[in-house]
């Protein structure tokens, strides 16, 4: 059953009081940054640590100063009291102290805990009136240990912490009398605002760490998002590459043994085609999938085909039977890289269109540079007219990879294809913006 809502306060002011009298532990140290922590040097690698942790070291240093300090002026106190204070008793108040200090870093809470209990009985030891407390040594070790505890704790905890700190010191003000209000005042403003300011400091750090969480979170996203990119070109690459060449070797199959009509060296060249036909096409799948990278972290150097291979990709579609016009104007050799394979791309998808479509069909392929834009257009006739009307059907249902992969290189350049029935044919126009790489 819930508690009513006038409890809720008590109940959790009661919480803090406990954390951090008890139940409460401080959170993991934050990283040092490397000025706060160097590499132990190399003619001390004996060591059983990799870095010198300057804070911790500067606690340890600090800690030894007060405890010189704090003994050497109890040995000159000791001289002026009733009953001087043996060695034992000045190491013990020297202790009360340093010792809190020594191990702020590593334990925040239990450091505050043991000042806590520590500056009381060293005032008891000193025997001396409560403005002890307010010594420099006490104030010091004081406010660098409820700092350690606000950067590293809850907040519960250290509202916990504050609450006992203050009224510690308001009752050492009440205890004294009429002489320590104003001190005990600014005691409890100095504790608050350590409080704030390692909170604070504990705040930022918080927020730093989850920026860097989102950010490295955000980069294995984009990497990813990289990795599918990469797959999906990848993709395109080798349709466009097996989609082409497998046409052709389908075709020539086909035709050879008909071309041949028993003549062992016309089938051998035939033979001796489709073969080169195949190792061509292996080629440049292997060029495509180089693209990857190999576990030594290297890639494949070779080229990928640009527009200064047309006549190459021509003879191709001509040896299976396709009647390849090429219309070339302007500088097409150099175009930039994206451009020019994609422009490669097109054609060879078009021209592979037209041989499982059109068979035998003339093909005319104009590419034109003009200012900013490079212009294509590759067209068929279709062949004969009863092919074409089977031709011209089928491609109108035709919503394959071919065509989707032709619009999505043009559309990653910032261009546009159209393609569809022309007279008999059938044509694909592609308008690709030439933008200069960086």
């Amino acid at each position: 059953m819930a508690s009513p809502p006038a409890q809720r306060p008590v109940a959790r002011l009661g919480r803090a009081l406990t954390a951090a009298v008890w139940t409460g532990r401080a959170g993991p140290p934050h990283p040092r940054p490397r000025r706060l922590a160097p590499r132990v040097p190399g003619f001390l690698s004996l060591l059983p640590f990799r870095t010198i942790d300057l804070v911790v070291v500067a606690d340890l240093v600090l800690a030894f100063i007060l405890f010189r300090v704090v003994q050497a002026l109890m040995r000159d106190e000791s001289l002026y009291m009733a009953t001087p204070l043996d060695e034992g008793e000045i190491a013990f108040i020297a202790v009360t102290s340093s010792l809190p200090l020594a191990l702020r870093d590593r334990w925040p809470l239990t450091a505050w805990r043991l000042a806590v209990v520590l500056i009381p009985w060293g005032i008891v030891t000193r025997g001396q009136d409560l403005e002890a407390a307010f010594s420099a040594d006490a104030v010091i070790m004081y406010l660098l240990v409820v700092y350690a505890v606000a950067v590293r704790c809850e907040r519960h905890v250290i509202i916990g912490v504050w609450m006992i700190s203050a009224a510690a010191l308001w009752i050492l003000g009440i205890q004294s009398g009429p002489n320590l209000p104003g001190v005990t005042f600014i005691g409890i403003a100095m504790v608050t605002v350590t409080v704030l300011f390692g909170y604070n400091v504990q705040a930022r750090r918080t927020a730093a760490g989850r920026l860097a969480e989102e950010e490295r979170r955000s980069e294995q996203a984009l990497a990813g998002q990289a990795v599918l990119e990469e797959r999906a070109r990848i993709a395109r690459e080798l349709h466009d590459v097996v989609a082409h060449h497998m046409s052709v070797i389908a075709i020539q199959a086909e035709a050879v043994p008909l071309k041949a009509r028993g003549d062992a060296r016309l089938l051998e060249e035939g033979l001796g085609e489709i073969r080169a036909l195949s190792l061509a096409a292996m080629t440049e799948m292997r060029r495509v999938l180089g693209v990857l990278r190999d576990g030594d972290g290297r890639t494949d150097t070779a080229p990928q085909p640009s527009l200064g291979r047309l006549d190459e990709l021509a003879a191709t579609a001509r040896s299976a039977g396709l009647a390849v016009e090429l219309k070339l104007g302007g500088d097409l050799l150099e175009l930039p890289t994206a451009v020019s394979l994609s422009a490669y791309r097109i054609v060879q998808e078009s021209l592979s269109n037209a041989m499982r479509h059109a068979p035998g069909s003339a093909v005319t392929v104009k590419i034109s540079r003009s200012g900013d834009e490079l212009n294509i257009h590759v067209a068929d006739d279709g062949g004969d007219r009863a092919a074409a009307e089977a031709a011209k059907a089928g491609r109108e249902k035709h919503t394959g990879h071919g065509l989707i992969g032709m619009r999505e290189r043009a559309a990653m350049l910032g261009g546009s294809v159209w393609a569809g029935p022309a007279g008999k044919g059938f044509a694909v126009t592609a308008i690709l913006p030439i933008a200069e790489e960086a």
